[in-house]
């Protein structure tokens, strides 16, 4: 019996945890979604990947450049150079889908200072990465699935807490993902 293949992220748009947590989304700003996004990342799914890769600090690097491009002290092409890094420390992770999720995860969160839909790539790697750390990877999907519904919820409580009421300027999303 061959195992399946295993999901790198979850893809279902339409269950009712994504629904909810992008309906929140997209009452925010950018700065409000890539600060909620980045801290997220560094409380949670950092500690995945540094586990994994304890000498590697690319993701990190690329949280740090996205905080610094919020602040304004680096420009766009230097905070997009770091996340490129960290996207690349994914690639390299092949075969560890707990780390290679956490550095998609944090990828995603770091390029939400360029466009505010990355951020729901908190909710479809980070979730997993989750799910994975605590399950592993050879339980039933129905069980990781559960996890990562679990820990979207974390999620979306975690900007509820940051959320500005009636935001006078929500990022426009458009969730068409090419």
């Amino acid at each position: 019996m061959s195992m399946p293949k295993l999901r790198k992220m979850l893809s279902n748009w339409e269950a009712p945890y994504i629904q909810s947590l992008m309906k929140l989304i997209e009452t925010q700003s950018k700065a409000t979604l890539a600060t909620w996004a980045l801290d997220y990342s560094e409380r949670v799914i950092v500690p995945l990947w540094s586990k994994n890769y304890p000498d590697d600090f690319r993701p990190q690097n690329a949280l740090n450049a996205a905080r610094k491009w919020l602040s304004g002290s680096i420009k766009l092409p230097q905070a997009k150079s770091a996340i490129l890094e960290c996207h690349a420390a994914a690639r390299e992770a092949d075969g560890n889908p707990v780390a290679q999720a956490a550095a998609r995860t944090i990828g995603q969160c770091a390029s939400t200072i360029h466009s505010a839909r990355h951020c729901i790539g908190l909710a479809f790697y980070g979730a997993i990465a989750v799910a994975y750390d605590q399950l592993g990877t050879i339980v039933p999907w129905g069980q990781i699935e559960q996890c990562a519904a679990e820990e979207c919820e974390r999620m979306e409580a975690a900007l509820r807490a940051v959320a500005v009421e009636n935001e006078p300027n929500p990022a426009k999303i458009d969730w068409k993902c090419d």
